[in-house]
């Protein structure tokens, strides 16, 4: 396959030959948390600026050899995508808008110059690693997360693009995403830290933006909060997200606010489905800008109803408290509303099939 196609090619597939026994395999699986739990193989795919993409296989998961002068370590060029696969009742396996995530990935690569990764070989590259390690796919409401990252892998110092690069895809079972489970999250507000510029890379999912999140969300901890959430570098007024989610509020006339996409915000895949189930319901759904002043004074006076986040890791998670320097702000009596549940219902519904899917959006494998 050469660095312009557009189409699918062949992978060479090298099974482990020291997979991890059933009966440890189904210990794992009884309570998997989340990201700890790895399963037996990778995908990998080589591009050179001479070749393009080539040397596509899967094989055991495995540590990666890595010279100390490669562009990754010192000028940062990674990106990585997250998607998940479900086991659904007539014992198929399914996607969620995976093609999304391949388009995802290719506009996150031009913004840090880096090779296109065609959607075909993409998906293709999800459905081999899906298939040869279903059996890890936890039972009831645990998922396979799918991790495909791509980063530079010239050896050299020097400030350019790099002329080579590896693309991975991992899979780790999962269970929820947040160790209490389903209940409300409690936010820190961010006064010090900002995430993203204007002009600078918020809306690319690539690996520094989550490194500069870090401290804010050390001291989200610090303070007894889940998460961190951000405003804008400019003014440090405006709400923009979470550290890896997206935000919704609910106010009292049934209509949704989210913040829009700014270039400072990453296009959430999840985000969009809930603005689209929730317009075909009828709801009003206003993308625009909400100041942290407003979401204060709307929860006092109790316009604002609801407030939760969402992302591929954990859907839909409700916000019941948000703390800050300022004082605290309770979204009406701090648990999850009556539309937060009806919206993630219908979506898990939806990407686990249970509920028809009138937007083409599962794909199925096998």
């Amino acid at each position: 396959m050469n660095a312009h196609s557009k189409t699918a090619f062949t992978f060479s597939r090298r099974p482990t030959d020291r997979p991890v026994a059933a009966d440890v395999r189904a210990d794992l699986l009884k309570d998997p948390g989340f990201g700890k739990v790895f399963t037996d193989h990778m995908v990998t795919i080589r591009w050179t600026k001479d070749r393009g993409w080539h040397n596509a296989e899967v094989s055991a998961r495995a540590p990666i050899p890595l010279d100390p002068a490669a562009a990754v370590l010192h000028y940062g060029q990674e990106i990585f995508e997250g998607l998940k696969a479900y086991n659904l009742g007539d014992g198929s396996i399914a996607l969620f808008r995976p093609e999304q995530n391949a388009r995802r990935f290719q506009a996150s690569a031009a913004r840090m110059s880096m090779p296109d990764l065609p959607e075909a070989v993409f998906l293709q590259a999800v459905d081999e690693l899906v298939k040869i390690d279903s059996a890890w796919i936890p039972k009831g409401d645990g998922s396979l997360y799918l991790r495909p990252f791509m980063f530079a892998t010239e050896a050299f110092l020097g400030v350019r693009p790099s002329h080579e690069y590896l693309f991975i895809l991992i899979a780790s079972s999962v269970g929820s995403y947040f160790k209490g489970g389903e209940k409300p999250v409690t936010v820190w507000l961010s006064d010090r830290y900002t995430r993203a510029a204007e002009g600078g890379t918020g809306a690319v999912k690539c690996g520094g933006n989550y490194a500069a999140s870090l401290l804010a969300q050390a001291e989200a901890m610090e303070n007894g909060c889940d998460q961190v959430v951000f405003l804008d570098a400019a003014e440090h007024r405006w709400v923009e997200e979470l550290g890896g989610m997206n935000v919704f509020l609910v106010m009292n006339d049934g209509s949704l606010v989210t913040p829009p996409l700014s270039g400072t915000i990453l296009p959430g895949i999840t985000r969009d489905a809930i603005i689209t189930l929730a317009r075909k319901e009828g709801r009003t759904v206003r993308e625009e800008r909400y100041a942290m002043d407003q979401w204060r004074a709307d929860a006092a006076s109790g316009r604002l109803k609801e407030a939760f986040a969402c992302g591929t890791a954990a859907v839909v998670a409700p916000i019941g408290k948000i703390k800050s320097s300022k004082g605290d702000i309770v979204i009406a009596d701090g648990s999850t509303g009556p539309v937060t549940t009806a919206i993630k219902a219908k979506l898990v519904g939806i990407q686990r099939g249970d509920i028809a899917d009138e937007f083409d959006w599962v794909r199925r494998i096998g």
